[in-house]
């Protein structure tokens, strides 16, 4: 069956702005995405001002105002003078940041944030707003990582098991608008596999047959659905699944995968596979909201 792409499939781009030089490029990544689908780009600038009125004077909540209006301004004049074929839209909100955006996406759009924000540390790999939308967000997220200075022609894809499958289908989509290769990387740890129990050769070779026919049941499918994707699949071991995806991040222009949450904690938080790829990466993160599992496994 063929698959089509075009802006209302993918929804609207939704996209992050405070001044920052990551925010910058987060904005500038997010118009050339936008552009990629045919879909519009909303720029938002969220001044944290609400219900705030006994504590900021008047004349504090203007100047923000007035900073926060030039900045959507000089953005929106950036991306148009890039891309002068785009639809661009702005908004200048009074809520938290993480609030504008999930309320500006809704249903249908796509939020881009930058790794890190002004109000970060420079120790912070990821700021806490970045952490905030992507681990509350019900629609697709992107972490802006890597200098994109250099273009790899691959979109990689992590895949963990069939449950996988929808976010594998928006990369295979990404991997069609940038006319690109797709590669679906599954990666599995032994010692969480069996344990810390001693196994004979036979349970680690089934082991490994099992996780190999997750990946080609997943890879079947795609391939069915987008004949004309060049589709390529690996499954490799690893003591560090993470650590193996944010060494493939080296090799795309971006990353796609299943942001897994658990709500074990005081609200949702990100798994800690998920977690990690925000925070090391070396090319942007595409997160596409799924749930932990029944047995609380998640990545």
């Amino acid at each position: 069956m063929n698959s089509t792409v075009n802006g209302s499939e993918f929804g609207s781009v939704v996209v992050g702005v405070d001044g920052s030089e990551p925010a910058r490029r987060a904005a500038l990544w997010a118009a050339a995405e936008a552009d990629r689908r045919g879909s519009p780009l909303h720029i938002v600038y969220a001044a944290d001002t609400e219900g705030r009125d006994l504590y900021i004077s008047a004349d504090t909540i203007e100047r923000g105002r007035g900073a926060g209006s030039d900045l959507l301004d000089e953005t929106a004049a950036a991306v148009a003078r890039l891309h002068p074929g785009l639809h661009v839209t702005t908004e200048f909100s009074l809520s938290a940041p993480a609030t504008s955006l999930h309320r500006s996406a809704a249903r249908r759009g796509t939020i881009v944030v930058g790794n890190r924000g002004l109000g970060g540390f420079n120790s912070l790999l990821l700021g806490s707003v970045g952490l905030k939308v992507a681990a509350g967000a019900k629609t697709p997220v992107v972490v802006v990582r890597g200098t994109g200075d250099v273009t790899t022609g691959v979109v990689l894809a992590a895949v963990r098991d069939e449950h996988d499958l929808d976010s594998v289908r928006h990369a295979a989509r990404e991997a069609r608008i940038r006319k690109s290769e797709l590669r679906l990387l599954h990666i599995w740890n032994i010692l969480e596999s069996v344990g810390s129990v001693v196994t004979m050769l036979d349970d680690v070779e089934e082991i490994a047959g099992e996780q190999v026919r997750h990946l080609t049941a997943v890879t079947d499918r795609i391939r069915d659905e987008f004949p004309d994707l060049t589709v390529e699949a690996d499954a490799e071991k690893s003591v560090s699944v993470s650590g193996a995806l944010v060494e493939a991040s080296h090799h795309a222009d971006l990353l796609v995968m299943g942001g897994r949450r658990s709500h074990d904690a005081m609200g949702p938080t990100l798994g800690w596979h998920t977690h990690s790829l925000l925070h090391h990466a070396h090319c942007p993160v595409l997160l596409i909201p799924r749930t932990a599992d029944r047995n609380g496994s998640e990545s």
